[in-house]
């Protein structure tokens, strides 16, 4: 799953710890265009000084049938070397790298490499392919800037981008020949700034010099008193992520203030007196990169190895897995729809349950709303999107049969109450951005919520540590661990913090996690101790279920279905129809007496409540 420099309670998939060879180097400057490319590139060339220090890759949406006249094209706007990349081309400062018709182009340290187009699903997505590996070599030192074109190539891999501490840049739409490219770059709420093409220059020259040769993305004063002042202001509580990675994010922001690396006094007086520019920082260092399917190979063996036996070995009791650091919700609804294909094969009536929690507040009401681009259709294969999503205009909702199985809240893993009885916990990329001490006590809390025998998956860079007894190794490729029988020394106290009020981004101040605790605590008891009930709409239709409804509502044949009635016994479905249908004529409540179930080799009798939902 995801990529990225932040903070602890944000589990999420990070990216690798990034190359210092680079880094120390020069700014790679990574262009997306597509219609209306060539004259808005020209513009942008003709704009740029002499010499910038800085090197410029371009990845054009070319005709990969016809022979590119790009280069020749280019050069008349600009002083530097324009060239056509070829494989293991070195990459050097003022020079310009144009992608070759009908291939990939990515960046390996100082190296450019070629391959032959990724299309899955007829999606060919150049640009997001360069920006990842932009990200992985250049680091804080990558650049990516977003120009006219159609579609949304560039929307999954500037986070990439935007995670390493580089720079995200988008052409103002209302000035772009086609804005479809710069609106989905936009719409995923990590570009920097939106500009003008002529402004552009100008904010590169800013960025790169506020950077300098040795500034190595570090900070050189102290951030204690900036973690403070986070702290104080309620927006989050960074103690105990390691300096490195809250210095890289740090100096980010104090690039894009217009202040050098080591004025961490004058950036220190703008947080102070602005509240924006506070609530900013906080949310950078949060910031993560997550897809759908990330890693497709780990994916594959949970499907097999790990899912399949976990739905086998379910005897009808509910699946119970935890997200820690839900982040935008990809990672999440690929481990649903996993579950959910699993269930179906083996045909079982299984109760699933999924806790996504993440200490963003934006990023869970973003997983909440379950849409994403168009550009999915590279992660996510045909016939999932046909079963789990609806097509809208811009790009795809996440299908109500797929996101009931879901609880989205905020929740810091560090300091809100755990949950326990769990089946599976995923948890990636977090831990080696956090100091030991918070990686140990991490591990206490998982090994607390963990049931015996349950799974616990992390991050590819990540491992439990020093072997206690508690984990045992499932796949060492994957970072799988099942938890065993035997506890470690001690035992886990867990202390809640105080409660703290959450900053947006317009820095109006909310109870969000106060308020996303009550509800998640809420579903868990009305599924634990509440009766069986569903809601359905005039249609007869199931819009929501509480309580264990195995016992009642069973699957019928065919093809999958929401109304009520095929769910049924056949026995209880005239009465039950004729009673709805008297209820929605009177407003007034009604029983259907005489329902007869098994469970645990009892035969049961229950009676049918029903209760009129008005609703505007």
């Amino acid at each position: 799953m995801p990529e990225r420099d932040p903070p602890a309670s944000r589990q999420r998939p990070r990216a690798a710890p990034v190359p210092e060879f680079l880094v120390r180097d020069i700014c790679v400057v990574g262009i997306g265009a597509s219609a209306g490319g060539l004259e808005v590139c020209r513009r942008l060339l003709a704009a740029l000084p002499a010499t910038t220090g800085m090197a410029f890759i371009l990845v054009q949406h070319l005709d990969p049938t016809h022979a590119s006249m790009m280069v020749e094209l280019l050069r008349s706007a600009t002083v530097m070397q324009v060239l056509q990349a070829t494989e293991g081309m070195a990459v050097e400062a003022d020079h310009l790298y144009v992608i070759p018709p009908g291939t990939y182009l990515a960046l390996e340290g100082k190296m450019l490499k070629l391959s032959a187009p990724l299309a899955r699903h007829g999606a060919r997505l150049p640009f997001d392919f360069f920006l990842k590996s932009l990200a992985n070599s250049a680091g804080n030192r990558a650049i990516c800037i977003v120009l006219s074109g159609t579609g949304g190539d560039g929307a999954i891999g500037l986070a990439a981008v935007k995670a390493a501490g580089g720079l995200v840049i988008a052409q103002d739409p209302l000035e772009a020949g086609y804005d479809g490219m710069p609106r989905s770059a936009i719409a995923t709420g990590v570009v920097d700034i939106v500009l003008p093409v002529a402004d552009i220059p100008a904010a590169l020259i800013r960025h790169h010099e506020s950077l300098g040769p040795a500034a190595n993305g570090k900070t050189h004063g102290s951030i204690t008193e900036i973690i403070a002042l986070l702290k104080s202001n309620a927006l989050h509580d960074f103690t105990l992520y390691k300096p490195g990675t809250l210095e890289r994010r740090i100096a980010r922001r104090m690039a894009l203030a217009g202040l050098s690396a080591s004025d961490t006094a004058s950036y220190l007086a703008l947080l102070k007196a602005n509240a924006s520019e506070a609530s900013a920082l906080a949310e950078d260092l949060l910031i993560n990169v997550t897809s759908f399917f990330r890693d497709p190979a780990i994916f594959d063996l949970l499907a097999k190895e790990v899912i399949a036996p976990l739905v086998a070995n379910a005897d009808g009791n509910p699946l119970r897995i935890w997200v820690a650091g839900c982040s935008t919700g990809e990672e999440t609804y690929s481990l649903a729809m996993l579950f959910c294909e699993a269930i179906e094969t083996a045909g079982v009536d299984l109760k699933l349950q999924i806790f996504a929690l993440d200490a963003d507040a934006q990023a869970v009401a973003s997983a909440r709303e379950g849409v994403y681009p168009l550009s999915i259709e590279a992660q996510v294969s045909a016939i999932r999107l046909e079963r789990f999503f609806i097509r809208e205009t811009h790009g795809y909702r996440v299908a109500p049969s797929l996101r009931n199985y879901i609880v989205f809240a905020v929740q810091d893993v560090l300091s809100d109450p755990p949950f326990s009885k769990l089946n599976m916990i995923s948890c990636r990329n977090l831990m080696i951005y956090l100091k030991p001490e918070a990686q140990a006590k991490i591990l206490d809390i998982f090994n607390f919520s963990l049931s015996a025998g349950g799974l616990l998956l992390l991050g590819a860079a990540e491992t439990i540590g020093a072997p206690d007894g508690r984990f045992e190794v499932v796949s060492k490729l994957a970072r799988l661990y099942r938890k065993t029988n035997r506890e470690a020394t001690g035992s886990f106290v867990f202390r809640p913090a105080e409660d703290r009020a959450r900053v947006t981004r317009n820095g109006l101040a909310t109870a969000a996690r106060s308020s996303d605790t009550a509800e998640l605590y809420r579903k868990l008891v009305l599924e634990r101790y509440a009766p069986a009930a569903v809601m359905v709409n005039r249609r007869l239709e199931c819009l929501y279920t509480s309580g264990s409804i195995s016992s009642f509502l069973h699957i019928a044949p065919g093809y999958p279905t929401h109304d009520l009635l095929a769910l049924l016994a056949p026995a209880l479905r005239a009465r039950v129809k004729t009673a709805i249908s008297e209820v929605s004529a009177t407003q007034k409540p009604a029983i259907v007496p005489g329902g007869r179930t098994q469970h645990r080799d009892e035969n049961l009798r229950f009676d049918i409540d029903i209760q009129p939902v008005m609703t505007d």
